[in-house]
């Protein structure tokens, strides 16, 4: 990728380790952590998924890559995309949840209730396949600490 100088710019790929640790230095600069209640924070990520979705309020259908939308407007959606990654990553730091583990987790689940062969194509529910072990035990699955999670419907 060309930088403003004309050279080659290293690409940089942000993880989610470096956001959590950059939105706790964030907070903690400002001494907000005593404002960072998983509470307040799930309030605040709610608030902000309420403003992302007012960018496609009444639009219908938009189609991928968003082509007929403007710069600004791309960069409006870019920032309370961020706006909503930035509290889901506190939040999970804050109640002490390895988001990466969790979500790499939660995608294989997804895959045994969701099996290629079954559903592509498809956006029937988990319960429509014939999988009898796998509805049997797809609404529970046991996680690492023992509790029950109930697996996210999709798509």
């Amino acid at each position: 990728m060309k930088g403003e100088e004309g050279g080659m710019e290293e690409e940089n790929s942000v993880t989610i380790n470096d956001l959590m640790k950059r939105m706790a230095e964030f907070a903690r600069e400002r001494d907000w952590d005593q404002f960072h209640s998983p509470r307040n924070l799930l309030l605040a990520l709610v608030g902000e998924v309420g403003e992302l979705s007012e960018i496609f309020q009444w639009k219908g259908e938009v189609p991928r890559g968003l082509p007929d939308w403007n710069n600004d407007e791309k960069e409006h959606l870019g920032e309370e995309l961020s706006d909503v990654l930035l509290y889901l990553v506190r939040l999970s730091d804050i109640c002490g949840v390895d988001l990466g583990k969790a979500a790499l987790r939660k995608l294989e689940l997804n895959a045994r209730k969701y099996p290629v062969q079954q559903c592509k194509a498809s956006s029937k529910k988990y319960t429509n396949y014939n999988n009898a072990k796998l509805q049997g035990e797809s609404l529970n699955i046991g996680n690492e600490n023992g509790n029950e999670d109930a697996i996210t419907e999709l798509p």
